[in-house]
């Protein structure tokens, strides 16, 4: 019998870190995955799993009893199953309020939904004292026995930690992996019941997940998100991805859905937003600039291909290629945004190894992967922009599209310092009506002059696209001053998450809704 323990063991670690890593998930869907919700997660995960420790020891001495124990499984499984019922209103009417930035609402939807895990995850954590007491008979093999158990439970945990990432969440989605783990482990701990009890004690479970199987056919229907115009929803091992339209306007957001990651209008391309500067970055060499001479640009967190989109108005002779992290955010952008409909070739890969990898030299390259609080620190140090500047042309220049909140510039002052450490060359814009800052950074030395010089040479082309005026002329107006020193970021030293901890905190005391003009 004592297999079947340790099965229930094995099943008990597995379905924790499952769940745990889940959490993270459903959360960050919501709530974005800033590591203060990994802490916030994980700190009352260990808190529920040792009160389920101390629970376990007592309850194993009172009824030290195969059937206690997988019955105590059993209802951990069942709660497990009811987490996404019960959350998936909560976290709809969070959205809401993300959408509508009420702050109270937020925190205490948050805080609700964690409180949902305090039950399941308690009852696992009696597994492991409850099977070290079944299973200690002879006092000489208590340590082989504890240690053993200990093992299958880390086994365990090590499956659960990949399963729901790599393959259940893009596969069926998050609420329905939760789903999964309820099912999962309440066909071990059945079987557990039926081979250690009896076939009759089984039966008495058999309604539990017959509940779970019902509430999800009817709780889990239509999106999971209550949002205006959404045509598409899927999920990644990286993103919760979300397609609207509105006013004939497609947008892509990710995650818990602040900031506009890509958009197309059947009429218009340009949107008044980052994607349009990437044209504007070959002008600040000496003018006039050669329009067919841009011959190459790299885009870095291509999304659903705006910028590509656009740049190649601009720039027809140009190859581009896209670097993108997230294949389904590809798929995404080619059936809503065009995204094959300009030739860029796309690669699959984290944007760092991707451009370090290039064998080409370009005129430009984008960087467009910071949204606040996810950024990715190993694009934010000088060794990554070293890679940059060796992997563009004399004349190539850099651009960054840098998110903030509110007037909050701690990121930019520090993004910027680094850049400037690097190139000889360093500007910054605002763009308007919105939250993001655009960092240039030139391979030669260059000068705000060039831009107007290039502007006015530009006009008098029949065979400049229109795009190209609009974007040098948002670039040329909203040029700022060279922001404070911040902080330098490299590959030993990239404090990334202090400062947009400090950006999560203003954000929570302060109002504003970035809107599409």
């Amino acid at each position: 019998m004592r297999r079947y323990l340790y099965l229930g063991v094995f099943s008990a670690g597995a379905a924790t870190l499952a769940v745990e890593l889940s959490a993270s998930r459903l959360l960050g869907n919501y709530f974005g995955s800033s590591n203060l919700v990994w802490a916030a997660i994980i700190g009352l995960i260990l808190i529920y799993l040792s009160v389920g420790y101390a629970i376990g020891g007592k309850w194993a001495d009172r009824s030290p009893k195969y059937e206690t124990f997988f019955s105590i499984l059993i209802w951990a499984a069942f709660f497990i199953g009811v987490i996404p019922l019960a959350s998936r209103p909560i976290l709809r009417f969070a959205s809401s309020a993300f959408d509508q930035m009420q702050t109270t609402s937020m925190i205490g939807s948050f805080l609700s939904v964690l409180f949902l895990f305090s039950v399941p995850i308690t009852l696992l954590g009696t597994a492991s004292p409850f099977a070290i007491r079944l299973a200690l008979e002879k006092n000489e093999t208590a340590g082989r026995i504890v240690g053993r158990i200990y093992t299958i439970s880390t086994v365990g945990s090590f499956i659960g930690t990949f399963l729901p990432v790599l393959i259940l969440i893009p596969l069926i989605g998050t609420y329905r992996t939760f789903i999964s783990i309820s099912l999962f482990l309440t066909i071990i701990c059945l079987v557990g019941i039926w081979a250690t009890v009896s076939l009759r004690k089984m039966t008495v479970y058999l309604l539990l997940p017959v509940i779970v199987i019902i509430l999800s056919l009817i709780g889990l229907k239509g999106y999971d998100k209550k949002a205006q115009g959404i045509i598409y929803e899927g999920e990644s091992a990286y993103n919760y991805i979300q397609v609207q339209r509105i006013n004939e306007y497609s947008i892509l957001r990710l995650n818990e859905g602040q900031g506009i990651h890509s958009i197309s209008h059947p009429t218009r391309l340009d949107f008044n937003g980052p994607w349009e500067q990437v044209i504007s970055a070959p002008f600040f060499n000496e003018a006039p600039i050669d329009i067919s001479q841009v011959d190459r640009i790299a885009i870095l967190g291509l999304a659903g291909g705006t910028s590509a989109i656009q740049a190649k108005l601009a720039f027809p002779e140009s190859i581009i290629d896209g670097f993108e992290i997230d294949k389904k955010i590809i798929d995404a952008g080619i059936n809503y945004f065009g995204l094959d409909q300009n030739d860029t070739q796309i690669f699959i890969k984290d944007a760092r190894v991707g451009i370090s990898r290039s064998q080409h030299k370009y005129q430009v390259i984008s960087v467009d992967a910071y949204t606040p609080p996810y950024i990715p620190w190993h694009l934010t140090t000088q060794e990554f922009f070293k890679e940059v500047h060796d992997h563009l042309s004399d004349n190539g220049v850099l651009i960054i599209n840098v998110a903030r909140i509110f007037e909050e510039r701690g990121l930019l002052r520090s993004l910027y310092s680094t850049v400037n450490s690097v190139f000889p060359s360093t500007y910054v814009i605002d763009l308007p009506d919105t939250f993001n800052s655009i960092i240039f950074a030139s391979k030669s030395p260059t000068a705000k002059g060039n831009l107007i010089e290039n502007y006015l040479a530009l006009q008098s082309d029949p065979d400049v696209h229109p795009i190209i005026f609009s974007a040098l002329e948002s670039t040329i107006l909203n040029i700022k001053p060279s922001p404070e020193v911040g902080f330098i970021f490299t590959d030993d030293k990239a404090p990334v998450e202090w400062v947009t901890n400090e950006m999560i905190f203003n954000f929570l005391f302060e109002e504003g809704i970035e809107t599409l003009q």
